[in-house]
């Protein structure tokens, strides 16, 4: 997996390295692609991906925070607000 957002492969959140399934932030077509293309993925252990009360795909707090995160990072290294906003079809900030 290519991600801007680590460089080690742990759980972004709780740094767990077992049981690991990589997270495109931006999910559906085309903006899984779009996530895909500029890296913006993470490792996420199981019960933080799908299981837990605090899973990315189950809990909107933990969602959003991924997402103003890699939001943050494209407009600093990548484009501007409003390309962003064409990519992956609003803002998140």
């Amino acid at each position: 997996m290519k991600s801007v957002l680590q460089d080690k492969k742990e759980c972004y959140i709780c740094h767990r390295t077992n049981c690991l399934q990589d997270h495109h932030i931006f999910f559906g077509n085309p903006k899984r692609q779009h996530s895909e293309d500029t890296g913006l993925k993470v490792w996420l252990c199981e019960p933080h991906h799908q299981s837990g009360k605090d899973a990315v795909h189950r809990n909107r707090k933990t969602d959003l925070m991924l997402k103003e995160m890699a939001q943050t990072y494209y407009e600093q290294n990548i484009g501007t607000r409003e390309q962003f906003i064409v990519e992956f079809g609003k803002s998140y900030l």
